[in-house]
């Protein structure tokens, strides 16, 4: 293990002193979290990933995964996993995202398992790796949109949320196929979700999509991709 122990400390220190009693249990009851959490808001959060990280720089790419880990692993705060994502996305590592880094952001999505920790990893993370190495990481999201863990299902179909016009249709077409039927709220909220983003760029392509696919999708979804059309 390569883990900073430093920056780790830093960012629970920082974040035990931002702590808002009154405004914790309601995050918690929220976001149905089974972690406690400390009841610092976004913008106080990235406020402490500028101070931490900035001060705290990682050398290598083994310690800036063992850090993440260590983060997210032995959270003990809800908090400390928003900071383990926001590592993964600071701009001094940009030259870690190649295909080797996929296995921990699957570590992350199938043991975050719950949409405010799995949605960020989807669409910041894992969707501009894929487009980055198409030919690596396409195939790996048409396997996660069939896989048994609902999450991975859930990344493979939000990925390229926010990717507008460098939007893999076909790719988003293989995706959506599997989970069409599923009965899973965050799967029939998710097609819905990445039909309704591609409307902003090509709204005729979903409202044909939503009329040859209308009796397989599920109200919700239907809702959810029509919503702005």
């Amino acid at each position: 293990m390569a883990v900073d122990t430093t920056l780790v400390a830093a960012v629970r220190q920082a974040l035990a002193a931002a702590a808002d009693p009154p405004k914790s249990a309601g995050m918690r009851a929220y976001l149905k979290s089974e972690l406690p959490c400390h009841g610092v808001y976004s913008p106080a959060m990235r406020a402490i990933w500028r101070d931490v990280f900035g001060r705290c720089p990682l050398d290598s790419t083994a310690d800036w995964q063992d850090t993440v880990r260590a983060l997210w692993d032995e959270a003990g705060y809800r908090e400390e996993r928003y900071a383990a994502i926001a590592l993964t996305g600071h701009r001094r590592y940009r030259r870690y995202q190649v295909p080797a880094v996929l296995p921990l952001y699957d570590h992350l999505v199938v043991t975050g398992a719950w949409w405010d920790l799995v949605d960020g990893v989807a669409t910041g993370r894992v969707g501009p790796l894929v487009r980055a190495f198409p030919d690596e990481l396409a195939p790996v999201m048409r396997a996660w949109a069939a896989d048994e863990d609902l999450w991975r299902r859930r990344t493979a179909v939000l990925h390229q949320v926010g990717a507008k016009d460098r939007t893999d249709v076909r790719l988003l077409q293989d995706c959506l196929e599997p989970n069409l039927e599923r009965r899973e709220f965050f799967l029939r909220k998710a097609v819905g979700w990445a039909l309704r983003d591609h409307a902003h760029t090509d709204p005729d392509w979903v409202r044909r999509y939503v009329r040859d696919h209308g009796d397989r999708l599920s109200p919700l979804s239907r809702r959810e991709a029509v919503r702005h059309l």
